[in-house]
Parts: structure tokens; C-alpha cells; sequence
């Protein structure tokens, strides 16, 4: 809930400056010499810019968390029993040993958006938020995507998942 609360506080203050810079633009414009409409138009992308990357984060999070209560709801949602820290941060070993895991499975069935959500909490536990994300868009689009091909349609290329533990697609790096 927390996380909610401080997304909403963020996105509100985005945009309240958004409202800002883009009246700021609209001043620049109104006083009409080249070069302050020049600065006016170019002060206004700021805030389109802004806008459409606080949307896409939006669609991104709504999307995960509407597969997060799927997979709870089939009572396939990862447990989080990872060891911590004294400082409550999880274990690198712990999460690096999930992490494996959760590769083998989706390495299993790389069709699977469950497999792919799941190593995206993988990810995620062992601090490697690119991969994260990467992992989760990959199960949002294979959700999104219809059933399987039948036997005799081609099937279409899978993407790569990580190799092992120890590649440069690990979680921890090594």
C-alpha cells in the first residue's frame, strides 16, 4: 500500500511541475518574439515528454499488477521467504539461489507468461531492476499474445533466457 501511496504522491507532484513548465512555455509564446517562442515550444516538449513516460509507466505497473492477482488468484504468486538481512534487505545468496530456479523454469517453458513473471520477481529480489522490467514486459506481451501456434504453423523465435547464474545476465553479476 505504501508503494501505491508514494506512486500517486510522485505522479501528482509530476504533474503539478508538468502544469508548471508548461504554462511557463505557453508565457514564452505569448510574448511573441522569435526567440522566446523558439524557447516556448521547446519548453513545452519538456512537459509532452514528461506526460507520455509517466503514461507508459502507468500502463506498465496496471499491467503487472493485474498479472500479479491472475497468478495469486491460481495460487502461483512467489512466495517471499527469501532470508534478510539485519537491515531487512534480502540475501544476495538467497536471491541468487531463487534466481536459478526461477531461470531453469522459464527455460523449461519459455512460452509461459507465469515462468517470465516469476523470474521478473527474481530479478527484482537480487536488485537487478533493468532485468526486472525486461522480464516483466516480456510476460505482459505473452499474456497479451494469443494461444499457441497449432502443429502446423511455424513456431516463432523465443527470446533468450539467461544462461546461467554466472553469465552477464545473472543477477548478481558475477
Amino acid at each position: 500500500m505504501r508503494a501505491k501511496i508514494t506512486y500517486f504522491i510522485t505522479a501528482a507532484v509530476l504533474v503539478f511541475y508538468f502544469v508548471l513548465v508548461g504554462s511557463r512555455g505557453l508565457m514564452l509564446i505569448r510574448h511573441g518574439t522569435p526567440v522566446t517562442v523558439t524557447f516556448g515550444v521547446a519548453v513545452l516538449i519538456l512537459p509532452v515528454i514528461g506526460v507520455w513516460f509517466l503514461w507508459k509507466n502507468t500502463q506498465f505497473v496496471r499491467r503487472a499488477n493485474a498479472l500479479a492477482a491472475e497468478l495469486d488468484a491460481e495460487g502461483g504468486l512467489p512466495v517471499d521467504d527469501l532470508a534478510r538481512t539485519p537491515s531487512g534487505r534480502i540475501d544476495r545468496d538467497a536471491a541468487d539461489a531463487v534466481f536459478t530456479k526461477r531461470r531453469e523454469e522459464t527455460e523449461d517453458a519459455p512460452d509461459d507468461w507465469r515462468t517470465w513473471f516469476r523470474l521478473a520477481v527474481a530479478y527484482q529480489d537480487a536488485r537487478d531492476t533493468p532485468r526486472a522490467r525486461k522480464a516483466m514486459q516480456r510476460a505482459i506481451a505473452l499474456h497479451k499474445k494469443p494461444p499457441a501456434a497449432a502443429p502446423d504453423e511455424p513456431a516463432s523465435s523465443s527470446p533468450s533466457v539467461p544462461s546461467s547464474p554466472a553469465a552477464p545476465s545473472s543477477p548478481s553479476g558475477a
